[in-house]
């Protein structure tokens, strides 16, 4: 800073100086400027000196403010260390004392345990009934119309100091009431859990510790919430039925009811286990394809073999009738045989008759072969879903590995449900197929039959 400032008063007195030359240049002739006040050498000195003596005396204050810190710095250092020393103390004092506490605490709890005697390893057996019995009342289904029970029996499991009388009394009480609620059908009123999150009053059935239903629909408990819940997705009408049976039985007499003796491990199985829907779906692109061709074929082969068995029909009621007609197989076969115009010639009866039989044959067995065809591609179809399926996998377990077998699942799926819904579309078509072709081969046989019979009389007419 001092540098500064004799830097600024060099530069002063330099520009002084440049004025005094440059005022003593100027021509004489020239008229005199406006009376402009002129600093002389003395004046500078004198402002340089003063300067130098203002920032002595600023320097110096300076030093004095630094070294009046420095001292009060001393002393707050000084005091600090004087609490840290008595803090020791007092620490070392503290952990004396401590350690005496620790050794009438140990002290007083051997007294205490020789007290106590046998009663410590009773007390200890209530403990740990007071745990096992909390534990089955937060999973029971009988928690939810009696809640609130293991609050205190937590209390008796976790506590450290003896149980009294009244928290005993209470664990055999809550004991014998669990044991006698489980050999019971009750009836009551609890909240049950709604699918947005809220709670509504219902009329609760409970038998025993095993189901619970409202107006039907099975319910789970669920322990952390403390409520009853419907299951997303309920058993069979059978199941349900029987729900209903229980809940509106009434006066003596028994009725048929279902429980679930897993305590509602089934019944949970129940909401993990696909539906039809779901599995078809598991079968992919491939799978909606094979069903979709079965169901095409299928529609087609029942058309057919119903079509043929009404031709079957009008077979027979042709072969009683002497009138031919060309609306069935058997007339329209009658009708060539009464075009040929030299009946006597049986070579040509039995040609005209082979041959408008052989025009009958394909329009018998016309759609047959498409019934067969995706019977057995049906099956073909489900072994390429099994390659892709299989394929999934093992991508699955390149990228992943084989440590979790969720993410296999879906290729797994993939693989077993194309291949049982080849299987379940062909089979029925295997059947169809049969029935329709057996239906064409009789229709087939009994125009031969016919024929032959024409051609047998002719025989027996020349000779």
């Amino acid at each position: 800073m001092k540098l500064l400032k004799l830097a600024g008063v060099s530069l002063f007195v330099g520009v002084a100086a440049l004025s005094i030359t440059a005022s003593a240049q100027q021509p004489a002739a020239q008229p005199a400027q406006p009376a402009a006040r002129q600093l002389t050498l003395d004046q500078v000195l004198t402002a340089v000196r003063k300067e130098r003596s203002e920032s002595s005396a600023e320097n110096k204050a300076r030093e004095e403010r630094f070294i009046r810190e420095r001292n009060n710095q001393q002393a707050e250092l000084g005091r600090v260390r004087g609490q840290v020393v008595s803090a020791e103390a007092e620490a070392t004092r503290l952990e004396g004392v401590m350690a005496a506490n620790q050794t009438a605490i140990d002290a007083l709890d051997q007294e205490l345990a020789d007290k106590q005697g046998e009663f410590q390893e009773l007390f200890g057996a209530a403990r740990s009934a007071a745990a096992d019995l909390m534990t089955q009342l937060d999973a029971s289904l009988i928690s939810a119309e009696f809640p609130g029970r293991s609050e205190e029996l937590r209390e008796v499991a976790q506590t450290d100091t003896l149980p009294t009388e009244t928290q005993l009394r209470f664990l055999w009480e809550t004991l014998v009431q669990q044991v006698a609620e489980q050999s019971k059908v009750s009836t009551f009123s609890a909240n049950v859990a709604k699918a947005d999150g809220s709670a509504e009053q219902r009329e609760i059935t409970r038998i025993g510790p095993f189901v619970a239903f409202a107006d039907g629909k099975y319910l789970t408990y669920k322990p952390e919430q403390g409520q009853l819940a419907f299951l997303a997705r309920q058993p069979a009408g059978a199941v349900t039925g029987a729900a209903r049976s229980v809940e509106n039985a009434k006066g003596d007499g028994f009725v048929r009811g279902v429980i679930d003796p897993s305590l509602g491990t089934l019944l949970g199985l129940i909401v993990d286990t696909p539906s039809a829907t779901e599995r078809i779906k598991q079968g992919g692109e491939i799978g909606y394809l094979t069903i979709g061709i079965g169901i095409l074929a299928f529609v087609w082969g029942v058309f057919r073999w119903f079509t043929l068995s009404s031709t079957a029909s009008a077979v027979k009621a042709q072969s009683r009738r002497p009138k031919a007609s060309k609306a069935n197989p058997l007339g329209r076969v009658m009708l060539a045989y009464e075009a040929v115009g030299n009946k006597n010639d049986v070579g040509a009866v039995e040609a005209a008759l082979d041959d408008a039989i052989l025009k009958e044959i394909p329009k018998l067995e016309s759609g047959l072969n498409l019934v067969k065809i995706i019977s057995n591609v049906a099956p073909l179809l489900g072994l390429l879903g099994t390659v892709v399926g299989m394929v999934i996998t093992f991508q699955s377990i390149t990228l992943f590995g084989a440590g979790d077998p969720q993410i296999m699942a879906a290729g797994i799926s993939t693989a077993l449900m194309t291949t049982v819904i080849g299987l379940v579309v062909s089979i029925p078509l295997v059947l169809l197929y049969a029935f329709a072709s057996g239906a064409a081969n009789r229709v087939t046989q009994m125009l031969e039959e016919q024929a032959a019979g024409i051609i047998a009389e002719h025989a027996d007419g020349r000779r």
